[in-house]
This record gives structure tokens, sequence and C-alpha cells, in this order.
């Protein structure tokens, strides 16, 4: 919301030294989110006057049209002659009124006006359009033609409000009202304790049956309908400068005078409005929901199907409107033909969540959509249409019937219960009742009451629900700043969780393995289950579906870590990183059969363990997960030898990394699932209490996944569920001890069937060797039909072996070495090569 100072002093008498500045710190005090503050005009210096077109002349021979104008500017450049000037534009006349910088002007930028030589002319100074001065968009793409009844030599900086400050605002959804001058100014008045002159607070006549026929037949979504009608206007007359400027400065372009002054309303009281056509609506105007496949063209020329739940507009035709986000073109006001001389003005107030959902359905966000969605005040509505009937009858010569239609539902005021010292106890400070009746009238609310208030709350807070909100207000107006900072004393021996630990080690782990973390939003759409192969019953197709999705296309919450990662791998491959290695460790979401409403926790105290345990119960299960994507070189090429690609093993190393953080016995073998390739998956497995589970899969992914997904050739990726690790581990892992004593190292190269696992060979290794062995590592794997036989590979072993106590004799190491060797025999039919 953009909100001119000059605009906001009308409603406030601020003192005339405070500066945009200024109001920006007290409007941050008070919990308004002001991000900048625009100095309009800044570095203007004039002469910058009206003038008037004397005549015209069109030089030839240049590539562009050029036009050499004599202008009267009166006195103002000190002899009265009329000012010789070069310009470009084609979009006035002689006779038209425009404005003129002279030479020693400065334009906004540091644009110096000096006399200077062009197209054969010398030009005298500028004839400006509304981008050369700052002005924001008017609507036209030439110079600034004026009304005819400015002065010539009248001072055109003060005329056009060329120098201002307008204050950026943020608006949050619970702060609806301050999407309007008066919400704005109430804040303002609030936090400088002065008088606010309310501009809704109009003489209105009250309905009678001489208005518009209007019938609302869903009081649900509509529970208040305003109808005005205006005659008589003029069809020539155009919006004033002094409301097209503050359209302007406010962000908005100047359409239309009728146009212009719902806009204005609108930005001034936060009603939104829309003017008909008399003429063009056929009948009653009604208000209901649409008939599933209805059409309606809008304002914007799209011709849009309407869904049974969208809130209309209508007329004896059928839908004239789409409620509370844009009309309907049969109704326009065609401002191009000048033939709009009656007008019904509408001023309503349709149901938040049914506005919201509708402008999201047609991805038609509109300012009247973003301000009824977010709370509009609805006893504001009858005023919005008399300020909107005075302008039309002042500016446009028209004439207000006596007729007033008001359609109501009736509905009885908000009120709240709250213990007098809740505020006090949210906060932490001792405000006592009388600061907090003071501070909640001063929001609007009626209070009631000493020990217990009862406070009836403003038409245009319809986010103050509950005690804690009106503590909020309480506490943001005593402001925030004077909350005392006081850090929690948790009781000794508190610190990080077993689970926060073992994260924090896995991150570390894998950045010191070389992966970069790559953190991404939890959201997913349910298509990429389908581009992952996943079966028709596979558990991870069992979303969690937001019912307010920032992204209509990723509805879902994640059941898997990897289509965020492989984004982020494909935007970087296209972004031209070839070599990636990233990971991220996250939540993931999986809903639980039975559906629970959460409770509301109170505040003022510690949720009991019964409290916690049952809002726990309806969240969705949200086990930790990590993951990894790789792809191209894992090892770079240089004068110190060749590179290698990442592969299918990396992706596994990884899984291994994250099992040795954990102290947990890691189980790989052959798998298959989803996205991986199925000759080159591995199924990671661990043992909890005595039952083997599967945590998860690494590989390389298939190929026809790769390309659906637009990635890199022979990516790999692996992802576990770091929560069943952790219960496989014994523990946090403990640091070896190191031994004085030499190392024995043992070699041994074992032939099995090519079917047989390498996790299944090391383990009857490690087992058959005792406790002697310190490690093993597999350094080599050979195939060779015609050495080794049909179907067979070696597998050879790294042993090492050392004692606690002593240096191991020969024998000893030998010893054991045949020993594993032997269960290997055993187990897994393995022979000593050689």
């Amino acid at each position: 919301m953009r909100v001119p100072l000059s605009w906001l002093r009308e409603y406030v008498d601020l003192p005339a030294t405070e500066t945009g500045r200024d109001v920006q710190a007290k409007l941050i005090s008070v919990g308004l989110e002001v991000e900048t503050v625009e100095q309009l005009g800044d570095g203007l210096k004039g002469p910058l006057v009206v003038g008037k077109v004397l005549t015209i002349e069109e030089l030839e021979g240049f590539k562009k049209p050029i036009r050499f104008c004599t202008v009267d500017v009166g006195q103002a450049n000190g002899t009265g002659e009329p000012q010789e000037i070069v310009c470009g534009a084609r979009n006035f006349a002689v006779g038209d009124k425009v404005v003129v910088v002279l030479p020693g002007a400065v334009l906004p930028g540091g644009f110096a006006i000096a006399a200077r030589k062009t197209y054969g002319k010398t030009s005298h100074g500028m004839i400006c359009s509304s981008d050369e001065l700052g002005m924001g968009d008017d609507g036209t793409k030439g110079i600034i033609v004026l009304p005819p009844e400015h002065e010539v030599g009248t001072d055109a900086i003060e005329l056009l409000q060329l120098v201002d400050e307008v204050l950026d605002i943020a608006v949050t959804p619970d702060r609806g009202y301050a999407l309007s001058i008066r919400g704005v100014a109430r804040e303002t008045a609030t936090a400088y304790g002065l008088p606010l002159s309310d501009p809704a607070l109009l003489d209105v006549p009250g309905p009678n049956a001489f208005g518009y026929p209007v019938q609302v037949s869903e009081p649900l979504g509509c529970d208040r309908f305003t109808a005005r009608t205006v005659t008589g206007l003029d069809p020539e007359a155009r919006s004033p400068l002094w409301l097209t400027r503050r359209l302007q400065k406010a962000g908005m372009r100047p359409i239309s005078l009728a146009v212009d002054i719902t806009n204005y309303v609108m930005l001034e009281l936060g009603q939104p409005l829309h003017a008909y056509d008399r003429t063009r609506v056929q009948g009653p105007i009604g208000v209901r929901r649409a008939t599933q496949g209805e059409k309606l063209t809008t304002l914007d020329g799209v011709t849009r199907t309407l869904d049974a739940e969208d809130l209309v507009i209508t007329d004896d035709r059928g839908p004239i409107g789409l409620a509370g986000v844009m009309g309907g073109a049969n109704t326009e006001i065609d401002d191009t033909e000048g033939t709009t001389t009656e007008v019904v003005v509408e001023a309503a107030h349709f149901d938040a969540l049914s506005i919201s959902r509708t402008a999201r359905r047609h991805k038609l966000a509109s300012e009247a959509s973003k301000r009824f969605e977010r709370g509009v005040d609805p006893q504001a509505a009858s005023a919005a249409a008399q300020r909107t009937v005075d302008l039309l009858v002042l500016l446009a010569g028209g004439t207000a019937d006596a007729g007033v239609t008001e359609v109501i539902a009736p509905s009885a005021p908000h009120t709240i219960t709250i213990p007098a010292d809740h505020p006090d106890k949210v906060a932490g400070v001792d405000y006592g009742r009388e600061t907090v009746v003071r501070r909640l009238q001063e929001v609007g609310c009626d209070v009631y009451g000493q020990d217990e208030l009862i406070v009836t709350v403003p038409s245009w807070r319809p986010d103050l629900t509950d005690p804690n909100d009106l503590a909020e207000e309480v506490i943001r107006l005593e402001g925030y700043e004077n909350l005392p900072s006081t850090l929690p004393k948790p009781p000794a021996g508190r610190g990080l969780t077993d689970r926060q630990r073992l994260h924090r080690r896995v991150g570390r782990a894998l950045a010191g393995a070389g992966y970069v973390e790559a953190p991404n939003y939890p959201f997913v759409g349910e298509h990429v289950f389908d581009q992952f192969g996943l079966a028709a019953d596979d558990p991870n197709r069992k979303v969690v579906k937001l019912v307010n999705p920032l992204s209509d296309e990723e509805p879902a919450l994640r059941t898997t870590l990897l289509p965020g990662l492989l984004g982020a791998l494909r935007r970087n491959d296209g972004r031209g990183s070839h070599d990636l290695a990233l990971f991220e460790t996250g939540l993931v979401f999986h809903p639980r059969e039975e559906l629970k409403i959460a409770v509301r926790l109170p505040v003022d105290r510690r949720p009991t363990d019964e409290e916690i345990a049952s809002l726990t119960e309806a969240l969705p299960l949200q086990p930790r997960h990590a993951a990894v994507v790789l792809t191209g070189a894992r090892e770079q090429a240089g004068w110190w030898g060749k590179g290698r690609p990442s592969d299918w093993a990396d992706a596994v190393e990884s899984a291994r990394v994250l099992a040795r953080e954990a102290g947990t016995e890691l189980i790989v073998r052959g798998g298959q699932y989803g996205p991986w390739h199925p000759g080159r998956c591995a199924e990671l497995a661990v043992v909890v209490e005595g039952v083997e589970q599967v945590i998860g899969y690494a590989g390389e992914l298939h190929p026809g996944v790769l390309k659906t997904l637009g990635l890199p050739a022979r990516t790999s990726a692996m992802e576990l569920d770091l929560d069943v690790l952790e219960s496989a581990s014994s523990g946090v892992p403990k640091g070896p001890k190191i031994s004085t004593f030499p190392v024995a190292t043992q070699d041994v190269a074992l032939v099995v069937d090519v079917s047989v696992p390498h996790a299944g060979v090391e383990a009857a290794l490690r087992e058959g060797a005792g406790e002697l062995l310190e490690s093993i590592r597999l350094f080599d794997v050979y195939e060779n039909a015609a050495q080794l036989g049909e179907g067979k590979k070696s597998l050879a072993y790294a042993l090492r072996f050392r004692a606690a106590d002593r240096t191991l004799t020969v024998d000893e190491a030998s010893a054991a070495r045949d020993a594993a060797v032997s269960l290997a025999a055993e187990r897994v039919g393995a022979v000593l090569r050689g």
C-alpha cells in the first residue's frame, strides 16, 4: 500500500516538521511494515510552468517526426516572449495547455535543462511528459496536456503536486484495514496520540423503496449490498489533476472519471466499489453462486468458465461480474465513446474465503480481491457509496437519485471476554487494567468490565477473534521494543537431543565428503510420482495436501527429498555447472490413518505433556530423511592424473558415510525401486531390535527418469530414513583406541559366483577373522571367464589385524586370515584364488 504523506495529513494533523522518515519510524513502532519512503520530486528545481502552444512547425528530412513549437509561458521566462522548443511528441495541438520546463531547471534524476541546438533549431527548454517528471503512469505515452482552465505561467510543481513523500507499506494478511488511507491514518493517529478525522463519518441517507432493485440469494457470501444511482453525468467530464495525481502516487493508473472515483474511494476508505452503466444493466442486480460452466467476459477481455463456488453479480441476462474480483465487460462504463450518463454504484461486502478462492481459481488477482480476502469493514459500505455519489455529483455534474438500496444480512458484533491481566501474562510486563483498556479503545474496541473485560471488536478488525489477538494489540501499541530481553534458563543437562546431534554430524560428514547442502521447499506436485515410476499403491503416493498452497502446481507436502534435490541439480546443470554433488537433510510428511483436529495451545503457561501429545497426534508423520544427488566428475583431472566420473558406487558410499556417523552397521544389497536403474540400485537396510528394516536406496537413476526430468546421463542418488538409522544405532560412536603395537596386513582374493554380493562376503570374513580384525577393505574386483570360469568373479580384500596388548606373530595373523576364509567358503562358497 502506497500512502502519500500529503494525503495522510488530511486525516491526521501531523506537526509540519514531521517527515516521511519520522512517520515511518512511528508506524514501524506500532507494527506496520513500512519498507521504504519514496521522495517524489527529489532534486526537482524550477522554473516548471504551464504553457500554451501557439504554433507548430513540422520539420522535414529527419528519421522521425520532429516539431518546432512556440509556447506562451507568460512572464516565467523573464521576457514574456514565446518560448521556442523542439519536441518529438505528437499528442498535442495548437491551443493546448502543456507543462514546460525552462533553461536553468533540473528534472528528477539530476537532468539539467539548458538551451541547445538540435535538428537545425535552438530549443529553449522542453515540453514534458509524465515520465520525465517522475509522475508515474498516466495512461498516455506522450506529452501532458492540461485542462484549459489553468493559467499560463502557473507554477506546475505545485499544480501537479510533484514534491511529496510516499510511504510504501507491506501489509500483512491480518492487517487488511491498512490497505486504505483511513486505516493507515488511524494507526498514525494512535502512534502520535492525535485525533483522527475519519473520512467514513458521512451523513448517509437511510434505505428506501426507491433504490435500484437488488436480490441477494447468497447471504453467506454477501452479507451487505448497497446500491446508489447517479444520473445526468457529463460524459465529457475528466478527472481533475488532484484526483489523478493521488491515484498515481498510490500506484494506480487514471482511466476515466467514474472509474477513477471508485478507485479513489477504495484507496481512501478501503471499500472496493464497482460502477455499472445503468443503461447496460437489464433488470434487477442479483448476487448468487454461479452455475457450473457458465461463461463471463471480464473487464480484461478474457472469457472465463465459472465454477459452482464462484460468487457472481447478475442481471436478467446472467452474470455481469465476478463478485469482489472484477466486473463484466457487458456493463462496463465506456469512456472511449463518452456515452455513459447514468451510473449504478455498488458497495458490497463479500465473504473473504470465497473471494480468495475465486481469485486464485481464475488466476485473477485484483485490487478489490486483495482487500476482500484480507477483510473489509462491512460498516463502511454505505459511507463509501455516499462518498462516490458525492464525487460524481461534484466532478461530473450528476444528480444523485433519492433511492437508496441496502440489503443487509442480520449479524451481531463480535465480543471477546478477556481477563484484564491477560496481556500482562502474555508479555511478562505489568501493564495494568487502565493501560489495557486505553489501548483497546484506541484500536476501536468498546470495553466494559473490571477484572473480566467484555470487548466488542470494531467492524474493521475481523482479525481480532480471541484474547490473544487483543493481547497482541496492547503489546504492539505499548511497543515491542519495550519488552524486556530475558534469556531462558534451561535446567542443567539440557541441550541438543540425540536426533539433533545426528542431524548435525550427518551434515558435517556429507560436506566433508564433498557434497554441497541445497535446502528446498517441502512442496511437490503429485505428477512427480509418475515421473519417478512409482507403483500405484506405493506409500509415497499418499500425500498430505495443503488447504492453501503457495502454488496450485505443488499442492502437497513431499514424501521424498529427491524431487527438490533433482530440481536443484537440473537448474545448476542448465546454468553451466556440470560437476555437482548436492545433499539435503529434512523432513518428509506422511498422513496418519486417523485424522484428528489440532487443539490450540495456551500462551500464558507451558502446555502440559498431554496437550503436546494431542497436538503431535494431529500432525502428519514427519520422519527426517537424508538424500544426495550427484553427476559429472567426482574427481577432477589435473597434473596429478586422470579424473573420475561419479557413479552408483559414490551414492552407495554416501550411505555408508551416514551409517558410520550413526554408529550403525549398514546392510547393502541389490535392489529395485522407483526411479533407480534396476541393475545399478542398492537396497539399504539396518537391524532394529533384531528386525531388519529397509531404510532407503542408492545407485544410478533410470535413463527413462533422467530423460523425463531433463537430467544429465549417469546421474546417481541416495535417500534413506535418518530416524530409523538412528534407532538402529548403539549410541554416539566412540573414538577408537589407538594402539602402540604394529599392524599385520594380510591380503586374500576369493572366487565366488557373480550373483554373490560383496556385502555377504565381507560379513563372513569379518565374523570369521574374530576380534583381532581391525579393518577390512575391498580393493579389487576381477571377472575373466577364461581364468576364473563362467559366472565367477574375484574379490580381493586387504585385512588389517592388530592386538591391543601385544605384537601379533605371523602365525596369529595367518590363523585369523584362514579362519576368515574358511567361514566365507562355508557361507557363500568362496574359494581362495590361486
